[in-house]
């Protein structure tokens, strides 16, 4: 009898554990060794399998005379995207120190409030910010674009923040004070090292949402502001032009590179504090 329940435990692990994890990774992964092969394709439009192996499309993306709206497009995304992670660093750092000094019947009385911009459908909130700007008498613009990010994305970093600040001694923050540290003095050399960790992984997290996003951009961005996303979904409609995939390919190195480099930093940052 032991025996049968131990081939059942080890059927079912191999089922759903080696079986269904490994499909989920390779669903993960398939599309994205997808991309990566159809950037090097040497024929004129996308397929998959490519008829022959190039860099002539990363070349024509590089080229400024071929690709000058890519390029204008690309550091649109990034300027966005930059200004969004340092404006969610103002403000949800701030806030998730905070709501770790709260009660904890005031914390969760107030943080579904924090959070209702991440819950909330993006479309929903681009609708309504559109709405609310235009009968103030103003349109869309790149500083709108910016604020807009801001508010959608500033809860992923605050999440991250806040599992960082709840496990901050407010002993250390005491024990400087005492010793004769003025309170700005205390938060930069003592909290906001400790809250870093967070911050990096939300900032992280922050970045790639918002040179992702189409919504809260296809709304509030005027026509002069164009980013990647949309460049790429317009490529995709007039021509399935190959230099989407090698952006796309461009877009999952740097994407790892940073990963690779946020992980690196946590540790290092961690270690400086002890």
């Amino acid at each position: 009898m032991r025996d049968i329940q131990e081939k059942i435990s080890n059927a079912s692990y191999w089922i759903f554990v080696v079986g269904l994890g490994g499909f989920a990774v390779f669903y993960m992964i398939a599309p994205i060794s997808i991309a990566i092969l159809m950037s090097f394709t040497d024929g004129a439009t996308l397929r998959f399998p490519p008829e022959g192996y190039s860099l002539r499309w990363y070349e024509a993306l590089l080229d400024s005379a071929r690709s000058e709206p890519i390029h204008t497009a690309a550091m649109n995304s990034l300027s966005i995207a930059g200004l969004t992670t340092l404006g969610a660093l103002m403000v949800a750092v701030p806030a998730a120190f905070g709501m770790a000094r709260l009660g904890q019947r005031t914390a969760t009385t107030l943080e579904p409030i924090l959070l209702a911009p991440l819950v909330l459908p993006s479309l929903v909130y681009s609708l309504a910010a559109l709405l609310v700007i235009s009968n103030l008498g103003s349109g869309p613009s790149y500083g709108y674009v910016v604020a807009g990010h801001i508010v959608v994305f500033a809860p992923l970093m605050y999440r991250t923040s806040l599992a960082v600040a709840q496990q901050v001694d407010p002993s250390q923050e005491e024990a400087s004070t005492t010793l004769g540290a003025s309170r700005l003095r205390t938060f930069l050399r003592v909290t906001l090292p400790a809250l870093m960790p967070g911050a990096l992984a939300g900032g992280f997290l922050v970045f790639m949402q918002s040179m992702d996003n189409v919504s809260v951009t296809l709304f509030l961005a005027d026509p002069k502001t164009t980013v990647l996303p949309l460049r790429m979904f317009a490529m995709i409609e007039e021509s399935l032009d190959p230099r989407v995939a090698a952006i796309s390919g461009l877009l999952i190195t740097a994407t790892i590179v940073l990963l690779i480099i946020v992980q690196r930093l946590i540790p290092f940052v961690r270690g400086r504090r002890t």
